[in-house]
């Protein structure tokens, strides 16, 4: 199996570089499947409903989030009834959405996608490593499933890394996202995962973590700012990893970065 997963998109920058690259990559690498994160796509903070459309129709197959999803307020509305949008996974069980599902991929290949959020320097939410233990009693790679994804939202490399090495073996691919900057460590682990810390974004580089510098900047020096942030609108970059799965056991057999466009250098996978 080939599939792309791509790191959080910022803005309107963000979201032209998915429209833009997305349906070229699914024919030009042949991608059975698609995941983009998208919780900063709305004005850089959270996502709406027209949006998720958009993505859906340039050939994404499953859209992730965070800690933003609840920014735009329709979206408490909208997400009980798109199966294909997953909230972070281990928010209370009351909560609106899923985090995480069950898709078909190309060839009626299943492809399992879990979607916990980390807890340190973030959210006290429940145990992310529990969470995803749960998801995986039902489902084994290999067997009731073609392919495992972990994407998990995070702020601490140390935690991210803690949930590659915990699931290695028994998913697809841990990726972490959040902090937008790619890290260098794509690679597959000992156990047959495919990992990488960070994906980095979809947006403006020329920027501080996708948002305009100035008022970014400011927020640093400065105690009182007049500006709220706001995503930069340059030339954004596409940024996220390409996996390839053995069909018999689901684990990875290849995984390599993915830039295009903008301030970064251009990594290409093939």
């Amino acid at each position: 199996m080939k599939l792309l997963h791509c790191g959080d998109v910022v803005g309107k920058a963000g979201r032209r570089a998915v429209l833009e690259h997305i349906p070229n990559l699914r024919r030009r690498l042949d991608l059975d499947f698609v995941i983009v994160n998208g919780e900063n796509a709305a004005r850089g903070f959270g996502i709406t409903a027209k949006i998720c459309k958009s993505f859906y129709d340039a050939g994404v197959d499953v859209i992730t989030t965070g800690n933003h999803v609840w920014a735009q307020r329709d979206i408490v509305n909208h997400i009980d009834g798109d199966p294909r949008l997953l909230r972070p996974l281990n928010y209370p069980p009351a909560t609106p959405g899923r985090g995480a599902n069950t898709y078909e991929a190309t060839g009626g290949r299943k492809v399992k996608v879990i979607h916990p959020m980390g807890r340190l320097f973030m959210e006290p939410l429940d145990d992310p490593f529990a969470a995803v233990e749960a998801e995986l009693a039902n489902h084994r790679l290999g067997t009731t499933v073609d392919c495992v994804v972990v994407d998990i939202h995070a702020e601490a490399t140390s935690e991210k890394m803690a949930i590659g090495h915990a699931f290695d073996g028994r998913v697809s691919m841990v990726v972490g996202t959040h902090t937008h900057v790619p890290t260098a460590d794509a690679r597959i682990l000992p156990g047959g995962t495919a990992y990488q810390t960070d994906l980095g974004m979809c947006g403006d580089y020329d920027s501080v973590i996708g948002m305009k510098k100035e008022a970014a900047v400011a927020r640093f020096v400065k105690k009182v700012t007049d500006e709220r942030l706001s995503p930069a609108e340059g030339d954004a970059t596409l940024c996220g990893v390409y996996l390839e799965t053995d069909d018999a056991s689901g684990l990875a057999t290849r995984v390599a970065p993915i830039r295009l466009g903008g301030h970064l250098a251009e990594q290409w996978p093939l």
